[in-house]
């Protein structure tokens, strides 16, 4: 199965606040917020929604291609995400322009207040998939500059290429009609709780409403896990417990590429769902969205320590 994962390629700066924003933020005040929080850390990591999910995609065996716009300060993370085995040859890189950032600052409750800045995300409509040499069997639309997202829902419609919406960061930047587009014309959606109901919100489509028409709608719920509607079932995926907590950043992103690595391999939708939800707890435990590592034959000994797999999971270490 061949995967085209297309979003925001960006460098992260993390940050630590020792504190609990709870605190600090006064919802009678908000007319006058004005908030400055004095960090524990700073630290810069490799990120971007469609490197992440595939590099968790990678690690599990896969060959992952992303597409999308980087600056010239790109090359390092290229070498980073080559030898990791992402096929970045459908990168392009914008000259005189830098890569995009995010920036991210986690309180002692892991919840965030994060800024993200576009760079040469701003260039992604430049990019399509009708350049790509070959037709993906699925396109991953992740967070991305609106219109390149948009162009991207009407070129896999129009050319029959199944695709999975992952509108999530800029469910606040794409219109109403974007929302709807691209729920309509998916094979999949995978959102989190809250952004379920901001598109319900904005859009007035429930999770019923996104889960007909034979699509399949993916719902993380952090730390009480996930729910799969596929088929007219609705499934349970109970979170993964972890050794230690280090940093929530990227933890959705590790699920999806968890989740469409399982797919790629003929798992069942509970199967996807559970490999996605260890993965998940992979990156939790690490600081950076890409900085979590193991073999597959190690995911493989850790998943069957909770949970039963009936050696399906054998497939991933062939």
């Amino acid at each position: 199965m061949r995967i085209v994962f297309s979003g925001s390629i960006a460098y992260d700066y993390l940050m630590t606040f020792p504190g609990y924003f709870r605190d600090f933020i006064h919802p009678e005040k908000m007319e006058s917020l004005s908030l400055s929080f004095l960090v524990d850390s700073l630290s810069r990591h490799y990120g971007g929604i469609a490197p992440n999910i595939a590099y968790t995609y990678a690690l599990l065996g896969g060959r992952p291609m992303v597409l999308g716009t980087a600056g010239d300060d790109f090359d390092d993370y290229r070498r980073w995400l080559d030898s990791k085995g992402v096929d970045t040859s459908a990168v392009k890189q914008i000259d005189g322009v830098k890569t995009a950032s995010f920036f991210a600052n986690t309180d002692k409750a892991n919840l965030q207040i994060a800024s993200f800045f576009a760079g040469a995300m701003a260039y992604a409509a430049q990019v399509k998939v009708s350049h790509l040499p070959f037709k993906p069997d699925l396109v991953v639309i992740s967070p991305d500059d609106p219109a390149a997202m948009r162009g991207r829902i009407r070129e896999c419609a129009a050319s029959g290429i199944p695709y999975l919406y992952d509108p999530s960061q800029q469910l606040a930047r794409v219109s109403e009609d974007d929302i709807r587009e691209g729920v309509q014309n998916a094979k999949m959606i995978v959102v989190n709780d809250y952004e379920a109901h901001l598109i319900e919100t904005r859009t007035g489509l429930k999770e019923a409403d996104m889960a007909s028409n034979d699509r399949i709608l993916v719902v993380t719920c952090g730390k009480d896990g996930a729910t799969i509607h596929a088929n007219g079932d609705r499934l349970s995926i109970p979170a993964f417990p972890e050794v230690h907590i280090i940093d929530p950043t990227g933890t959705g992103d590790a699920f999806r590429g968890g989740f469409l690595r399982g797919l790629s391999l003929g798992l069942n939708w509970r199967l996807c769902g559970l490999v996605g939800a260890l993965a998940a707890t992979y990156c939790l435990e690490q600081k950076g969205t890409q900085n979590h590592s193991y073999t597959p034959a190690e995911f493989v000994a850790r998943f069957r320590t909770v949970f039963d797999d009936g050696g399906e999971l054998d497939k991933l270490v062939r």
